[in-house]
């Protein structure tokens, strides 16, 4: 989470595709992969998300693995989880 680098063409094709998943709503890594054009480029997206400079603007907390697990979290797995479950609720109220 380097907040001083400029991110690079691809990882904001990555913050781009990531910022079309609906609050509450999840999506896989190998999905994101297929927005850019190749699934092959799931483990690629998530070292893109592990540099994730503005989780705000680009919501890495929505993109799990495509097993249903909850991959990897730069803030740790129990805030994704947090995370996921608020925007859940919230979209149910």
């Amino acid at each position: 989470m380097n907040t001083k680098r400029k991110p690079t063409k691809f990882e904001q094709r990555v913050y781009m595709a990531v910022r079309r998943i609906p609050s509450g709503k999840t999506r896989s890594y190998k999905w994101v992969a297929q927005q850019l054009g190749n699934q092959k480029l799931a483990r690629a997206v998530g070292q893109a998300l592990k540099r994730n400079p503005s989780p705000a603007n680009a919501p890495c907390h929505r993109v799990i693995r495509s097993d249903g697990a909850l991959g990897g979290y730069a803030w740790g797995i129990s805030k994704k989880k947090r995370l996921l479950e608020s925007e859940s609720k919230a979209r149910s109220a």
